[in-house]
């Protein structure tokens, strides 16, 4: 595709001029030369796709109740033959992925702009393609053939896969499926089971659907098979797609059901001009063209991917093994419930890991106990709490789109935990006195594994008596070091000590027997294994704020219609007597205690006494440990009253028993600030007018990088 630029002519009487008027008008036509500019060759910067096409309101989406939904009406007068299946017409691909980051080149945003819009007119159409049937049969160039044909009355596709065949994509949609049955992230979706929300954004590794067949047809031979299939298939289309379809359907087939996803969340994240493509490609993948031309697909929400970024999931095999080993746990090797603790460096896979590993338990029980002890990324809840939560969903997407209500939860307020080890490690007591010890426990640990945070680590192991530890090592960094049974038995912790011999009689609280358990490496193999995201998406800081803004996304009304922002919502009136208020990052003066308050995002706490105010606010003399119902924004304070004004989608039954607010480290999006359409005049809380020359107006700077007196030569 190329632009143009069109070349001056000069008119006839423009000879009889002078020399140098003639002289100027040379250059100048020298200067338009004609001129083409390849986009691929263009050097992209930070993608902001420009949204051009209007947008055709989606009906509201009904989960299906393990039944099929109502059938299209067909004209019974056309019957369809039984005819052989032409087996070479499907591909199949290796399901390999590479669930790192990659580095982003910088460039100008015009040309990356228009590159984002020429990749959504000629290729993606946005999920404008027009009404006639579309042929999704065409081989791609790869030899990759996805089978999908689009029911255009109900706004949905069905999509046949073989057996073995996979599909990587990112997009978003609901997935039903029909017959046989599919692996999503280790879990098995079977036939007849509830539709699944899958979300495959450019933030993490590509979901990977995969065929495994049809396993509960076995008292069935193949022509009934087949015949039960084809008549699936008639029940979601109508007479066209059908033809084209049926003939792709064997007994083996996978027949699955595939409709737009749009949710509250889904409506708000999109809504943000800077979060417009989350559910779209990376940078690299429309680099490389890696999207595949499927117009069935696309309009549902999903964009199958090309080798090389069709990758999947990246499963070394020291990952097969260990994960193997602890599902053979749960099935009966220990003679208790299995508790995991996953640790290992950043950006090692873990959380991806946790996730698989939770996904292929909920095969075998019905639920998976997760205690949450990484501040920074969290798993179900906003960054700065920690959390003690049942799993009986599977998790298939990244944290900010399953983010749930905790059975229990401790706001510490900051997404690291250096400044107050003691009250992270005494949070973390509160919340395992809760596990109930019936289900597989999985403990995520932070990535903070030397130092004091290597400490941090053996005193997990000790105190919460593990039955297996996994640790995640990259190959291309420097060796750490291994937490074997042998290690913890002569290395100190920052709480607890080994047992020496003159102890072990006495048997104090500090000096914990180390339990047995065992030892599991998993070699991490993926590409960018150990280094930090550069692209957008990716960075620790925008995960954080994506899980914020899908907390507050509750709030939002689930018709589909224009988003609220948080000035738009009617706030409850607190007194100042009935809660009392503490700053759990830092010390402030009680003074300036409602300036901190004001307009900061606080968490919904518990306190176990009664609390009782004479007027003013109350405030905390230290920190407490208590559970945490939820989070809130305190958007004004009203001191001729003595009100605090609360947003929050807790509830009001829980919010009655809250009497303690909680203000951290952790701040709102700057989205949910800028943002803020129908404010009349200036933004609430945003102003212009500040100078960050004033001492103390800017942001502290920790230097973590400098050395100690004792490592400078």
């Amino acid at each position: 595709m190329t632009m143009k630029v069109n070349k001056f002519s000069s008119h006839a009487k423009h000879k009889q001029q002078n020399t140098s008027t003639h002289h100027r008008l040379t250059n100048r036509h020298k200067k338009c030369k004609l001129k083409k500019i390849s986009l691929l060759n263009a050097c992209p910067g930070p993608a902001k796709l420009e949204q051009h096409l209007t947008e055709k309101e989606k009906p509201r989406l009904k989960r299906l109740k393990k039944s099929y939904a109502k059938p299209v009406t067909v004209n019974p007068e056309n019957s369809f033959s039984e005819e052989v299946k032409d087996k070479a017409a499907s591909g199949c691909f290796t399901r390999v992925h590479t669930n790192g980051d990659t580095e982003l080149e910088g460039s100008s945003n015009s040309e990356d702009s228009q590159e984002w819009n020429a990749y959504a007119n000629s290729v993606l159409q946005n999920g404008t393609e027009s009404l006639t049937s579309p042929d999704t049969d065409q081989v791609d160039k790869d030899g990759l053939q996805y089978h999908a044909q689009l029911d255009h009355t109900q706004n949905r596709a069905v999509l046949v896969m073989q057996q073995d065949q996979t599909l990587c994509f990112r997009g978003k949609c609901l997935l039903t499926c029909l017959y046989g049955s599919v692996e999503v992230l280790g879990f098995t979706i079977e036939e007849g089971q509830q539709p699944y929300q899958l979300f495959s954004p450019p933030s993490h590794c590509p979901l990977t659907i995969t065929a495994l067949g049809n396993n509960s047809s076995s008292n069935k031979n193949k022509k009934e098979g087949r015949l039960e299939a084809k008549a699936i298939v008639r029940k979601y289309l109508s007479l066209e797609p059908c033809k084209r379809l049926i003939n792709e359907v064997d007994s083996n087939s996978c027949v699955m059901l595939l409709e737009p996803l749009d949710t509250p969340l889904t409506r708000l994240l999109t809504s943000f001009t800077e979060l417009k493509e989350i559910f779209g490609i990376n940078l690299l993948e429309l680099r490389s063209q890696a999207a595949i031309h499927n117009p069935a697909l696309s309009v549902v929400g999903v964009k199958a991917l090309r080798q090389p970024c069709a990758q999947g999931l990246v499963m070394s095999h020291t990952y097969n093994e260990a994960l193997d080993r602890l599902l053979s746990a749960w099935a009966g090797e220990f003679d208790r419930c299995p508790i995991i603790l996953v640790c290992g460096a950043k950006n090692c896979g873990k959380s991806t890991f946790n996730r698989h590993l939770i996904n292929s338990l909920l095969n075998q029980t019905a639920s998976v106990e997760y205690l949450e002890c990484d501040l920074g990324q969290t798993e179900f809840t906003p960054a700065g709490c920690l959390s003690l939560n049942t799993v009986t969903e599977p998790l298939l997407g990244p944290p900010f789109t399953h983010l749930r209500d905790p059975d229990h939860m401790v706001y510490y307020g900051q997404a690291e935990c250096q400044t107050d080890i003691d009250r992270y490690l005494e949070s973390l007591k509160s919340l395992w006195r809760h596990c109930s010890g019936e289900s597989p426990v999985v403990i995520n640990t932070m990535g903070w594994i030397k130092g004091h945070g290597l400490k941090i680590l053996i005193d997990l192991i000790r105190l919460l008596s593990v039955t297996h530890v996994v640790q995640l090592t990259c190959k291309d960094m420097p060796q750490c070091q291994l937490f074997t049974p042998d290690f913890l038995k002569t290395t100190h912790g920052w709480q607890t000590h080994p047992p020496t011999p003159s102890t072990l009689t006495e048997a104090p609280a500090s000096h914990l027997a180390v339990r047995s358990y065992v030892f599991l490496n998993i070699i991490s193999e993926f590409e960018g294994a150990g280094k930090s995201g550069e692209m957008r998406f990716q960075r620790s800081n925008e995960l954080r704020d994506l899980s914020l803004l899908a907390y507050f996304s509750k709030m939002q009304s689930p018709e589909p219609g224009p988003m609220r922002p948080l000035h738009c919502f009617i706030p409850y009136q607190v007194p100042h007597s009935s809660v009392a208020i503490g700053v759990v990052h830092c010390e402030v003066s009680p003074n300036h205690i409602l300036y901190t308050v004001n307009a900061s995002l606080v968490g919904l706490c518990c306190l176990s006494e009664k609390v009782a105010g004479t007027g003013g606010p109350v405030v905390l003399s230290q920190t407490p440990i208590c559970q945490c119902v939820g989070l809130g924004v305190i958007r004004g304070v009203d001191m001729a009253r003595g009100l605090y004004f609360l947003v929050t989608p807790v509830s009001p039954s829980v919010l009655k028993h809250v009497n303690c607010l909680l203000v951290g480290q952790i701040t709102l999006p700057i989205e949910q600030l800028t943002m803020q359409y129908g404010a009349e005049a200036e933004l609430p809380y945003v102003t212009s007018d500040y100078s960050f020359e004033v001492m103390g107006a800017g942001k502290i700077h920790i230097h973590k990088g400098l050395l100690r007196r004792c490592f400078i030569k």
